[in-house]
């Protein structure tokens, strides 16, 4: 069994959508993240992921299991339970993704300085 996840895991102040690398969807980098020590279930990803609604949780999934990241495990018995998983091609995402998340705060200023100035309306 493994150890439950943080549910402070993920800032709730930082926006994940800061970073200019993304793996898949908004979420996709986060479910990598939560499935690097193991498989999950689905209620378990939200634990930490608390801004993400069952929807858009289920579509990031099925994403990352089509495009041969995560595995899902069904497994049949009195209480029906589907696990995900990292595949290998999956697990090979976890060192570029923590290089890019040490570039996003290493430059975190400048990210958020460049965002402030397009959106700040022209006088």
């Amino acid at each position: 069994m493994t150890t439950p996840l943080d549910p402070e895991m993920f800032d709730p102040v930082c926006p994940s959508d800061l970073s200019p690398i993304r793996v898949g969807d908004k979420w996709a980098g986060m479910i990598v993240r939560c499935l690097e020590h193991g498989p999950r279930r689905f209620s378990e990803l939200r634990v930490p992921m608390r801004g993400v609604t069952a929807k858009a949780l289920t579509k990031s999934l099925r994403t990352l299991e089509r495009d041969g990241l995560v595995h899902r495990a069904s497994h049949p018995g009195p209480v029906r339970r589907v696990d995900y998983a990292l595949t290998p091609l999956g697990r090979s995402l976890i060192e570029p993704m923590a290089a890019a998340c040490a570039w996003a705060q290493e430059h975190w200023a400048e990210l958020i300085d460049a965002r402030e100035a397009v959106s700040r309306p022209v006088r």
